[in-house]
């Protein structure tokens, strides 16, 4: 067995300066730093993503995937401006670009709007990458426009069909996704669309399909899309942000499409985290949201080519 660490000490104190400028970033917008638990009775109900069962006295926990669910009901609690830097837990995501186990930024801001938010991502990973000259100021580029340059295809439209004759899909991949719209709409973007994306330059997709709308609210001024951005770094995926949905009767409706979702592929089935809904209900202010993973942003201004 090889007990040696993968990284040098080097690298720790990249990742430890990195957290340092976080951390500064938020003390100079005066955002709280809080602390929320890892372990809890209800978990994210998203089909994407599966969570990791810890036994608790006999009681079945899961560590949490994210903290969002927890940081809401802070807001909705009447916290202000709130941040939080911690480990969380997925299961069955191993690869070059994929931890079990990794460090999330996630941070909630009163008032912000989208462009706002998208800006102030931004903001702090160009501040992060100590060691990364960005060519450019980052790329702002819509969901639609994205597909539309990468495969002269229209996502807001196109059926699965569609989508996988786009891509070129071969017989296998037809009968593992099927007639799963999302499930194509993923793939186009992960090996095709953000494959595009300039080297060396941050790039903001902004205004996903409404059916990926997750925890966002819907656009007040277009309900095909949602008020939600990714930003890239290259075509590596660094943050997922929105501005959140406040609606607690819509996000009940999510959440159960969500587990009939889950239900048809065979998923593990969670219950719903009626503690979100009930803060939601209670009234959650207007907010904007982002997450972001810090070992995907060590490793590119580490220059590794794998997060492991």
């Amino acid at each position: 067995m090889n007990w040696r660490p993968n990284s040098s000490h080097e690298t720790a104190r990249a990742r430890a300066e990195m957290l340092r400028i976080a951390r500064s970033f938020f003390a100079t917008a005066k955002v709280l730093e809080v602390s929320t638990p890892s372990l809890s009775a209800r978990t994210s109900v998203d089909p994407n993503i599966e969570s990791i069962v810890a036994l608790v006295a006999g009681r079945e926990l899961y560590l949490h995937t994210s903290p969002e669910h927890f940081m809401k009901r802070l807001l909705a609690a009447g916290y202000p401006d709130i941040f939080q830097i911690c480990r969380v837990y997925r299961d069955g995501e191993v690869g070059r670009l994929h931890l079990p186990e990794f460090t999330m930024i996630e941070w909630y801001r009163h008032g912000f709007e989208l462009q706002a938010m998208m800006q102030e991502t931004a903001a702090l990973v160009g501040k992060m990458l100590t060691r990364k000259k960005l060519a450019q100021p980052p790329l702002k580029i819509t969901y639609s426009q994205a597909f539309d340059q990468a495969l002269s295809l229209a996502p807001l439209r196109a059926d699965a069909k569609m989508i996988a004759g786009a891509i070129d899909a071969g017989d296998d991949l037809m009968q593992s996704l099927g007639d799963d719209r999302d499930a194509w709409l993923d793939l186009a973007m992960a090996t095709r669309v953000a494959s595009m994306f300039p080297a060396d330059r941050l790039t903001l997709v902004y205004h996903y399909p409404a059916n990926q709308s997750a925890l966002a609210r819907l656009c007040p001024d277009d309900n095909t899309v949602a008020d939600r951005f990714e930003l890239y770094y290259g075509a590596i995926e660094l943050a997922n942000g929105f501005v959140e949905l406040t609606d607690a009767k819509e996000q009940r409706a999510r959440f159960e499409s969500d587990l009939e979702k889950r239900s048809s592929s065979g998923l593990k089935h969670y219950e719903i985290d009626d503690a979100l809904l009930e803060a939601l209900q209670s009234g959650m202010p207007p907010t904007a949201g982002v997450a972001l993973g810090l070992e995907r942003l060590l490793m590119i201004n580490e220059g590794a080519d794998d997060i492991r």
